[in-house]
């Protein structure tokens, strides 16, 4: 939404309560971000290495409330089964760890 003034700055926004709202003033949202961007290129890397399409299936860099980087898998289901089943092969089949 837009209007005159700054009012549409707070549009959908608490922020009476700005640490329920999106963002917490004083948390470092960037660096948390930056880590995570960097993991999320590397695994995208090893994705492409593997055959997989960033189109399909694709590591994305976010942060939590608190600031901390957090990487998300995101890809159509048939794919990220192939993905487990490529996994579950390094694993030995059983599901354990690598």
């Amino acid at each position: 939404m837009t209007g005159a003034g700054e009012d549409w700055l707070r549009d959908g926004l608490d922020v009476a309560g700005a640490d329920s709202g999106l963002w917490v003033p004083g948390v470092d949202y960037v660096a948390g971000w930056r880590d995570a961007r960097e993991a999320a290129d590397r695994l995208n890397r090893a994705l492409l290495a593997a055959g997989f399409e960033l189109s399909d299936l694709r590591a994305v860099a976010s942060t939590n409330e608190d600031g901390r980087g957090v990487v998300q898998v995101a890809g159509w289901p048939d794919i990220v089964d192939r993905l487990a089943g490529l996994l579950e092969a390094l694993a030995g089949g059983d599901g354990g760890a690598v």
